[in-house]
C-alpha cells in the first residue's frame, strides 16, 4: 500500500474517541473505522476536510506516502 492513514495517531494525540470523531464529522463509525484501519480505497475531500477540522490538523498529518521499498522489511 502506498498511502497509509495515520488517523489513529491523530485521534490519540487529540484524545478523541472513534465515536466522538464520527459524530463531529457526521460519518458512521463503521466507515470511519474502515478509514482508520487502512481498508478504505478512497476518501472524499469533504470527509477529509471535516476530519481535519475536527482534529485541528492538516491532511498530511493523517495521510502518509510510503514507498513499496520502505514498506517491506
Amino acid at each position: 500500500m502506498a498511502i497509509v492513514v495515520n488517523l489513529d495517531v491523530m485521534m490519540a494525540k487529540r484524545k478523541m474517541s472513534l465515536g466522538e470523531l464520527a459524530q463531529r464529522v457526521d460519518i458512521t463509525m463503521a466507515n470511519l473505522s474502515i478509514l482508520k484501519n487502512n481498508k478504505a480505497r478512497a476518501v472524499r475531500f469533504s470527509t477529509l476536510e471535516a476530519i481535519c477540522a475536527a482534529l485541528d490538523c492538516q491532511p498530511g498529518d493523517i495521510l502518509e506516502f510510503v514507498s513499496d521499498k520502505e514498506e517491506k522489511p
